[in-house]
């Protein structure tokens, strides 16, 4: 693919079946081991505040992916669907698709643990990212809402969004049900902060 200079950055929020703190999370550089069932189902969400791939705006655009995978498998391999606002145009829409699933490269880590995309759809997508009152609604699919935050004493930061973004960690519900996936959860971990991707 050819290659396309981008940076977004905005804020970040997920969601996950885990009890909180999450085990995947580093505590204080730390990382404290696998997800707490084995399998962690997940939901997150991003909203872009400011940012442009070559000359295409993508400020205000709202992205999320929701997915699976199983610690015991090797490789730990997610299968996801990829959801992007439908307020997004056609452009916008295709190199957000690009930059969440990896194929412009960068600073986006995560994407190479995507093993199966099984689909990329818009979606009428809603973010709260305020501090401790996040939520996400997405479409007819899926929600989820802070309960309350964890308080701890140090820095807790995702690999999602990079070790050196400490966030906050809270308990969440969610619910999520599209294709292969059926969420229904009730105070399990959750987690914000800020992200910043670019190549």
């Amino acid at each position: 693919m050819p290659e396309t200079p981008y940076r977004i950055e905005g804020s970040y929020y997920e969601v996950c079946n885990c009890e909180a703190i999450c085990p995947c999370r580093s505590q204080d550089g730390i990382s404290t081991g696998l997800s707490t069932y084995g399998i962690c189902d997940f939901l997150l969400s991003w909203k872009v505040t400011s940012g442009k791939a070559d000359h295409v705006d993508l400020a205000e655009r709202l992205v999320c992916m929701a997915g699976s995978y199983n610690d015991h498998e090797a490789g730990r391999p997610w299968r996801v669907i990829l959801y992007i606002d439908d307020g997004a145009d056609a452009e916008q829409h295709r190199i957000l698709a690009d930059i969440f699933q990896g194929r412009l490269g960068g600073n986006i880590m995560f994407t190479k643990w995507l093993s199966d995309v099984i689909a990329v759809r818009p979606a009428r997508i809603a973010l709260d990212h305020t501090a401790g009152a996040e939520r996400i609604r997405l479409a007819d699919l899926g929600r989820a809402d802070v309960v309350q935050t964890v308080p701890f004493d140090g820095a807790v930061t995702c690999a999602i969004t990079g070790p050196k973004r400490p966030g906050q960690e809270n308990v969440s519900s969610f619910r999520f049900k599209d294709e292969r996936f059926d969420f229904d959860y009730d105070e399990r971990c959750g987690f914000a902060t800020e992200f910043a991707y670019w190549q």
